[in-house]
């Protein structure tokens, strides 16, 4: 909790490798993902540093490699994924590796070509074979349409000595463009052809998409060398396929047998390329994952290289990084795994270095802080060593979605499905992660658990199971001193508290609201006063308890004038108005019971009354004895809170600029001190003092821009705590919508069913309660759930993180491999 509380105290060190060591130290760095390497070479071009002609290298691997995947999946081979993680393969293994890849994209690329070739060629037999049985046909009703072809070409008055000859082509042509050629046919050569197509039953494949492609063949009649050169300029521009088609029938059949011998002879050898194509694939797909993490580690090593700057000698690598001070034992143990890997002679050393600039902040966490953790980073990452509002998120979010959410079947069903998915995280994990929205919930199964159990513990404060109360522990309501008479005579009846028979005096509900409020008529009127204060309340301690945590940032970075002239004067306006708000809220519950209800004032003309200086004449008329005084003396006190925090740090400031006493201090030490660490003598240098902030910098001082600041955020406070504390009215507005909507959901859907009785009501129900299943999904878990928690997001980032968090931090992103991995995922 400590890191979670406050950041890892970081340090920014200074590493000196050997260059044949240099990769191995970089890799074991890599595994450990504890540190975060600066760019040494800023204004060097990507393509001249050291290292460009590697990375590149490892480019075309990649290439080579997503190439592999993507005809293993274009097959349907499983890829496997044992889950292996291999180390970062040495230096001299890249060249084993870009020799196989070579040798499998080689392979690859020569089977498709070869396989591509056998396909045409088995697809222009596969349409011969079609044409010439298709055809024979149209040539058995040639002489039969001799005399009509005489009339297509206007020679009415020919010779009876020879019968006129007509000559023919003969193809193939995709099935959707067929109309189009028939009219064109016909409009080109002015009805002078004669066309006879049909279809091919079963679909062809086609050899360079593979697509199944659905063909029709044709044979076109024509006469005269002119009209053929037409049609096959047609032919062409609508990309048929024309083929030799004899035109005597023993020619005809002779040529069929060779296809056909040829088909199979082709078909023979297409089976034997496909199943070697599907050997070497399959071989692939055995280590293609193993094949991704070796290169895309290679890669990511050789551009953390190239990060690093040369010494004079060219013979070192110089490195500076940011890493926890906590961590800096294991990074030494890497470093040294890496000097022995690499055989070098020359250990590796790591300084330590101070600074100006801001640590990066790192906090640590699991996979159960880390989705909390996110919703705190989203709206800004925490200043180094400033009070992270992570670990009260954890409590305060789930509960004040719950807060608006309240509806103990409702929230069941959530907790339900957030602990399916933690209960079978193992197996999810892996599963659709090409879906953004699945990533979602499953990301933050943790809080949509804790959100389904705090909204079922508010459910039974509310006393709401699906819009209806539970009386579990019997109510304190009781009717025998009424009759039936008087019931049925009245539509409405008053249930007095003060009348003993009716009410039970000292035995409240025990648990939650009392069941017959969900049958009153004023049940909205009691909730919603219920609700409002309780809203107001729980506002009111969140943001006192934000204040608090300011006092934590002020003692860490050792600032009394903040803690005397900001923490103590915005706690006082708060407390001296809104605390006190909430202290009538309570004083009025314990005091006004319900014989003297009748007496007590109320809350809002109170407050009105209080600022305006306007109190009642009569003595009685008071809460409590010395209520005029003590409200005067807490209004001043909070109009002299005002002045307070607008002119006694900028007069702190000045004082101290003048006596020149400003100190600037520098990651936890002075400018003139460094501390080394040889990783040889392995001894750790003392920490810097704790408390000591590593982001101040000297700055030229002016008055008057530190008066203009410290008057905005003194209005903003002021105004904020006003406007604040009226934001967490949502509280109550959702809480009200939810169950009302719930309400409506019930007595319009599935009240229905229940209204019949036997056997027609358990027919209607079984019918109406699908309907009432698939609404309260939709609307009452996820869209009310969504703007629940969109609302407790906004109170957490704006009323509750205000009044401590700066967020104006940059995340520690240290050189991990694994977050490499999961990004590629």
């Amino acid at each position: 909790m400590g890191s979670l509380f406050r950041s890892e105290e970081m340090t920014l060190a200074q590493l000196f490798l050997q260059s044949e060591a240099a990769y191995a130290c970089v890799s074991e760095l890599g595994e450990l993902g504890l540190v975060q390497f600066r760019d040494l070479n800023p204004d060097v071009n990507a393509f001249q540093r050291k290292f460009v002609n590697e990375v590149r290298r490892c480019d075309e691997m990649e290439r080579k490699l997503r190439f592999l995947e993507k005809e293993i999946k274009k097959a349907g081979i499983p890829i496997v994924d044992t889950g292996e993680n291999p180390d970062a393969p040495p230096p001299r293994e890249m060249i084993d590796l870009e020799a196989t890849f070579e040798k499998l994209e080689n392979e690859m690329k020569e089977v498709n070509t070869n396989q591509e070739a056998l396909k045409r060629n088995f697809l222009e037999l596969t349409e011969l074979k079609h044409i010439l049985r298709k055809t024979q046909s149209f040539f058995e009703e040639e002489t039969a349409r001799v005399e009509d072809t005489q009339s297509l070409i206007h020679a009415e008055h020919l010779p009876d000595t020879q019968p006129m000859r007509l000559g023919f082509v003969a193809g193939v042509i995709n099935r959707e463009r067929l109309p189009m050629f028939e009219r064109m046919l016909w409009r080109a050569c002015r009805g002078n052809v004669f066309l006879r197509q049909t279809e091919i039953e079963t679909p062809l494949e086609d050899p360079v998409t593979g697509d199944q492609v659905h063909k029709c063949v044709f044979i076109i009649f024509f006469q005269g060398d002119q009209l053929k050169s037409r049609v096959k300029k047609i032919c062409e521009g609508f990309r048929a396929t024309l083929y030799p088609c004899p035109e005597t029938p023993a020619e005809r059949r002779e040529m069929a047998i060779g296809v056909m011998t040829r088909i199979e002879d082709l078909q023979t050898v297409l089976n034997q390329t496909q199943d070697h194509r599907h050997r070497v694939l399959v071989s692939a797909a055995k280590n293609i994952r193993v094949w991704f993490i070796k290169a895309r580690k290679i890669k990511a090593i050789y551009h953390t290289l190239n990060l690093f700057n040369l010494d004079v000698t060219q013979k070192c690598l110089i490195a500076e990084c940011w890493c926890p001070v906590a961590d800096l034992e294991r990074i030494q143990l890497a470093l040294r795994r890496g000097t022995e890997h690499s055989g070098s002679s020359v250990p590796s050393i790591l300084n330590r270095m101070t600074t100006k600039q801001s640590p990066p902040t790192y906090h640590k966490t699991n996979k159960f802080t880390s989705a909390f953790q996110a919703l705190v980073d989203s709206y800004g990452v925490a200043s180094y060593s400033e009070v992270n509002p992570g670990p009260f998120t954890i409590i305060t979010f789930p509960f004040l979605f719950a807060v608006m959410f309240g509806d103990a079947g409702h929230g069941l069903i959530m907790a339900l499905f957030g602990l399916w998915m933690v209960w079978r995280e193992k197996q999810l994990m892996n599963q659709r992660k090409d879906d953004g929205t699945w990533s979602i919930f499953f990301g933050g199964r943790y809080i949509i658990l804790l959100m389904g159990c705090f909204s079922i513990y508010t459910g039974f404060i509310y006393n709401d199971f699906f819009s209806k109360s539970l009386n579990i522990f019997g109510s304190s309501w009781h009717m025998a001193n009424i009759s039936d008479e008087e019931i049925k005579n009245n539509e409405m009846l008053e249930l007095d508290p003060n009348v003993t028979a009716i009410y039970t005096p000292g035995s409240p509900y025990p648990f939650g609201l009392d069941p017959i409020w969900n049958m009153a008529e004023n049940k909205i009127t009691f909730l919603n006063s219920f609700k409002m204060k309780m809203s107001v309340t729980l506002g009111v301690i969140q943001m006192t308890f934000g204040i608090c945590l300011s006092l934590s940032n002020y003692r860490f970075f050792k600032d009394p004038v903040s803690m005397f002239s900001v923490f103590i004067p915005q706690l006082l306006f708060l407390m001296c108005i809104f605390g006190y708000m909430v202290f009538i809220v309570f004083f009025k519950w314990i005091v006004y019971d319900a014989s003297i209800s009748y007496k007590a004032p109320s809350l809002l003309i109170t407050m009105i009354n209080m600022f305006l200086f306007k109190f009642p004449d009569s003595q009685d008329d008071y809460m409590y004895s010395g209520q005029k005084g003590f409200q005067i003396f807490l209004v001043l006190m909070a109009v002299a809170c005002v002045p307070c925090m607008l002119f006694i740090k900028p007069f702190f400031e000045w004082r101290a600029h003048k006596s020149g006493k400003r100190t600037v201090r520098v990651n936890g030490a002075t400018e003139d001190t460094a501390v080394i660490m040889d990783q040889d003598e392995g001894e750790m240098p003392p920490p810097p003092p704790e408390g000591v902030s590593g982001h101040k910098e000297e700055e030229e001082f002016d008055i008057g821009e530190l008066l203009i600041y410290q008057s905005i955020h003194t209005i903003e406070f002021c105004l904020g705590c006003i406007s604040h504390t009226a934001s967490y009215l949502r509280l109550w507005a959702l809480s009200l919508a939810h169950a009302q909507l719930s309400e409506v959901l019930w007595s319009m859907v599935l009240h229905i069913g229940l209204g019949f009785q036997g056997w027609v009501g358990a027919v209607v129900t079984t019918l109406v309660f699908p309907a009432f299943a698939v609404l309260t999904i939709a609307i009452l878990l996820v869209m009310e759930g969504l703007s629940a928690f969109l609302h407790a997001l906004r109170l957490h980032w704006v009323e509750f993180q205000s009044k401590f968090y700066k967020g104006e931090g940059h995340q520690f992103v240290p050189f991990s491999f694994e977050a490499l991995m999961e990004d590629h995922n």
